[in-house]
């Protein structure tokens, strides 16, 4: 048997990480400014990480949701009190996806509707209800289009007023903190609160997709924290886990949990709540969300006076670069000639910088010289 082939691969295969660094089976090492997707949030082999999933593994890694498990109501503690959102509940899963599906069922099992507003560009996972959300038919089964999704540009509170309309029939209304895949977009501070004032005269409830962007990506625990609303619910995934599978619902107090209305195999296991305790642990400790924000701030600064370059944008550590032409081949020299990771976008224009949270300024320097000189040889 061979493995379905759905992934287009770098011939590169790691063997090993440490930090913001990764090295291949040659001996090789990699500045990893990717960050595995967004997943390495406090870097990769941790200690503290490695010493927590290595000591539960060796007590107990599983067993099902129908006991108590001391470790996930102290995750919930501490993610609530990391998050500013002690007052809210919280659902464990697996991954960003089936975080996304449990939000919009939690969503329509309280208000009985069926409709979904979602925005250009996003990206939300590839389950159904997820990717029906997700504006992208190459990714949608023709299984997928039966659900009742509106898909609007981001930022255009006219249309968002005209589709929610009398707010008949809505289960909810999803974005993203910032638009990863898409490219990174951000929604703009009026525009965010416009939208939550309108859900909650509605009383639609309002997703916030903090998956990518969430777990001091951008300096603050969550994206939409920078703009001074509070969601009804809230995904997380990626960052989490620090590369351990793990996913959430952040759910307001407006919501009344019942027995059998959610429910998980895997999710809320003793290991992943190992892993997603010591990520709390650490970027709390190490200051990551601090680090975030000052070592992000600089970089962008710096990227804008990079010449070749046509636009940075982004918060803390989740950037956007835009050249004049697709970059897909400067990817690749990046990281066959540079040893650099660094990921795409929708727009083949856009590179993403999602390196780990522990980034230091000089590694940030390392990238900027590293790049400067990739551009310099290209133009001569």
């Amino acid at each position: 048997m061979n493995l379905f082939d759905v992934y287009s691969r770098y011939q590169v295969e790691p063997i090993s990480g440490s930090g913001c660094w990764i090295t291949d089976k040659s001996g090789e090492r990699y500045l990893d400014l990717y960050g595995g997707h967004a997943v390495i949030s406090i870097g990769h082999s941790h200690p503290r990480f490695v010493e927590a999933i290595t000591e539960q593994v060796g007590k107990l890694a599983f067993y099902s949701n129908s006991i108590v498990n001391p470790l996930g109501e102290e995750l919930a503690k501490k993610l609530g009190e990391i998050s500013g959102y002690d007052g809210y509940a919280l659902f464990l899963c697996n991954s960003g996806a089936e975080a996304i599906e449990n939000a919009l069922k939690l969503a329509s099992f309280k208000t009985q509707g069926k409709r979904v507003i979602a925005f250009d560009r996003a990206f939300h996972g590839r389950t159904s209800l997820a990717v029906a959300a997700t504006n992208n038919q190459k990714i949608g089964a023709p299984i997928n289009r039966t659900h009742h999704v509106t898909h609007l540009p981001l930022n255009d509170i006219g249309r968002f007023e005209e589709a929610v309309g009398d707010g008949t029939n809505f289960a909810a209304v999803l974005l993203e903190g910032v638009q990863g895949i898409g490219g990174i977009y951000e929604p703009k501070t009026e525009f965010l609160q416009s939208v939550a004032e309108i859900c909650r005269k509605n009383n639609i409830p309002l997703i916030l997709d903090e998956i990518q962007s969430g777990y001091g990506r951008t300096g603050k625990f969550f994206a939409h924290q920078h703009h001074g609303i509070r969601p009804d619910l809230i995904t997380v995934a990626k960052g989490m886990g620090n590369g351990f599978p793990i996913g959430g619902v952040l759910i307001s107090p407006e919501f009344t949990p019942e027995y059998g209305m959610l429910g998980t195999t895997f999710g809320g296991s003793h290991l992943a709540c190992a892993a997603g305790l010591a990520v709390i642990d650490v970027l709390n400790d190490e200051k990551l969300l601090e680090n975030s924000a000052e070592v992000g701030a600089t970089l962008i600064d710096k990227l804008t006076n990079v010449p070749g370059i046509q636009n940075v944008r982004g918060r803390g550590l989740m950037i956007g670069i835009d050249f004049e032409e697709d970059s897909s081949s400067l990817r690749r020299r990046l990281l066959f000639d540079h040893h650099i990771f660094v990921g795409s976008a929708t727009d083949k224009r856009t590179l993403r910088l999602l390196p780990p949270l522990s980034l230091s300024m000089e590694e940030a320097e390392t990238f900027l010289d590293r790049l400067q000189h990739e551009l310099q040889a290209t133009n001569r």
